[in-house]
């Protein structure tokens, strides 16, 4: 299929490339950009005016909620989410029931994903069986079912040698390893430490939580430095502190081989905006107070911090409908990211290409040679490259209605905000995805077909 973008204003992070121009899209791939050959004929032009025209979102951080959560979220509409939101790729965790870690589940999931002709989907593999930190998995094979790295998700690994092992595993096979750092016995609370939490009287997550399994993984990390294997590839998951940024800031400068993410959600959320025990503020890692909220904006536009997620978590009504400390943690993100990024761009005065490089170009690096052939060209806009690709509106803004999300999971944070920016296209791999004129017509033609159908029953 060929598709021709008409009129907008492309930007590419990765090239430093911002100027009107077209974009034209043959056999999946990107054969021009900024000038389109007057001989190229489109099976279908996208008129662009007034629009962005970026490369496709990367998002790592997603739960699809399959297998085992149906009833939270299910593939088709996690990646319907996804595609709405401009995201063309995403990395899945393995938290699934069962979990990943039998190359399997990890070899169906990609199946039914690309059947879906949606997003593309990297999942992550179990590092240790079921999640329970006592034994690794089987790396190579689940490295060849299409994992694209190894996570514990939100369950850390308590035995410290066992971390070790698998991190000189990891570093012996060129394997990288997804970390939340949390320490598995101060992290036990459900909200922040600090006066808010005792004034609540709700459990604490202290910043040491953080701090501490961060320290010990850098010490492991220069600890297998002199040996023959090369050092594990660590990337840091939802960063959530001041003090952490500062440490992951100090780690890169001592040339350790680590990268890490922060959340929508604690780049413009703190902990007094849990007001009256809100459940739809219990969240992963803790909502934390406004410095480091600052320290944290701060790490992501000075590059500390490689890229901005979404954290997507769908949860179930039954789940949320708890009291804060039993109510499950985690909010929808999908269809928020762009627009919350450009919302950081605006309040923080940053320019939007170096907000779009933490949704692209930021996170194509963190996963590396895990990419095989998409690395040269996926999160860029490049003449030869995999054509996914995000269409936008800047000046558009709307409301956040839960009940119109297209995610299984209705909860999130941000509802009832006014955000700035809406996706109008995305096309992953040649493919239209997305096309918002598209939904919009087929929801007024639902919506018609639903009402004529009412009157003529009552007739």
């Amino acid at each position: 299929m060929k598709i021709l973008i008409h009129g907008g204003r492309l930007i590419n992070p990765a090239s430093g490339l911002d100027q009107p121009g077209d974009l034209a899209i043959a056999a999946g791939r990107i054969v021009a950009v900024g000038q389109v050959s007057a001989d190229f004929a489109p099976n279908k032009t996208i008129d662009a005016t007034g629009c962005i025209v970026a490369p496709g979102l990367i998002d790592l951080a997603v739960r699809l909620r399959e297998p085992g959560h149906e009833h939270e979220g299910m593939l088709a509409s996690e990646l319907a989410a996804a595609v709405a939101g401009g995201i063309t790729s995403l990395v899945c965790l393995p938290d699934t029931e069962p979990v990943l870690d039998e190359p399997g589940l990890v070899a169906m999931l990609k199946f039914r994903a690309e059947k879906l002709h949606q997003s593309r989907v990297f999942p992550l593999g179990a590092l240790t069986r079921s999640l329970q930190g006592e034994t690794l998995t089987e790396m190579l094979e689940l490295t060849q079912a299409g994992c694209i790295g190894f996570s514990q998700a939100e369950v850390p690994v308590l035995n410290t040698q066992i971390l070790q092992r698998a991190l000189a595993y990891a570093g012996t096979y060129g394997y990288s390893v997804w970390l939340r750092a949390q320490d598995g016995h101060l992290g036990q609370g459900v909200m922040a430490s600090g006066p808010l939490a005792t004034r609540l009287g709700l459990s604490g997550v202290p910043v040491a939580a953080e701090t501490i399994a961060l320290h010990t993984i850098f010490e492991l990390l220069r600890a297998t430095g002199n040996q023959a294997p090369p050092r594990a590839r660590v990337h840091l998951c939802r960063i959530s502190s001041a003090q952490g940024v500062a440490l992951v800031r100090e780690a890169k400068a001592q040339g350790l081989p680590v990268t890490c993410d922060v959340s929508i959600n604690s780049l413009h959320l703190i902990d007094n905006d849990i007001g009256y025990f809100d459940s739809r503020m219990r969240l992963n890692p803790p909502l934390r107070q406004q410095r480091d909220r600052d320290a944290l904006r701060a790490g992501l536009a000075d590059g500390t911090i490689d890229a901005l997620v979404s954290d997507h978590t769908p949860v179930s009504d039954d789940a949320k409908a708890l009291p804060f400390a039993q109510a499950e943690a985690g909010a929808t993100g999908l269809e928020l990211l762009l627009s919350l990024a450009c919302k950081w761009s605006q309040d923080s005065g940053i320019n939007l290409a170096r907000a779009l490089a933490t949704l692209t170009t930021g996170p194509a690096q963190v996963l590396g040679s895990s990419l095989g052939t998409l690395q040269a060209s996926v999160g860029q806009l490049v003449v030869g490259g995999v054509a996914d690709v995000c269409v936008f509106d800047p000046l558009a803004s709307w409301m956040v209605r839960p009940d119109a999300l297209r995610s299984h999971g209705k909860h999130t944070p941000f509802g009832g905000y006014e955000l700035p920016t809406r996706v109008r296209a995305t096309v992953v791999g040649g493919h239209m995805a997305y096309n918002a004129s598209e939904s919009a017509a087929g929801s007024a033609a639902t919506q018609s077909t639903t009402t004529g159908s009412g009157a003529s029953a009552a007739a």
